[in-house]
């Protein structure tokens, strides 16, 4: 009998590859038919969940991230995060959010990130 990796798991990957800005390794953490909701957005499938990457990792060649609070209940979680991003000019935006995510086979089949975008500077 194979480990199923907990919600935690699967997050803790992705977050790992995500802080190293690996656009292809974070997307390997979704299904291809995933749904991501981050903050007024609904991304369905990897070629539109690459571009809410694409934008992140063009904007902010540097992220931070630590889980400070964990919910599971089977292959669902809330997962409190709090993170930064850090621009080209060096400047550090700090922030904090929620994923709520569904896991399945080791990837993400949806995540729901809620976040106050107003902390980040415009495109």
């Amino acid at each position: 009998m194979s480990h199923e990796p907990s919600p935690r798991e699967v997050a803790e990957s992705y977050w790992k590859v995500e802080c190293e800005r690996d656009l292809q390794q974070i997307l390997a953490h979704y299904h291809a038919d995933a749904v991501m909701q981050p903050p007024g957005q609904v991304l369905r499938g990897h070629a539109e969940i690459r571009t809410f990457y694409e934008d992140s990792i063009r904007r902010f060649p540097i992220l931070e991230v630590a889980i400070v609070h964990e919910v599971r209940q089977g292959n669902e979680a809330a997962l409190e995060w709090e993170a930064a991003v850090i621009d080209h000019g060096g400047r550090r935006y700090p922030f904090k959010g929620v994923n709520i995510l569904r896991v399945e086979d080791g990837k993400f089949r949806w995540v729901h990130a809620y976040f106050d975008p107003s902390v980040l500077p415009d495109a």
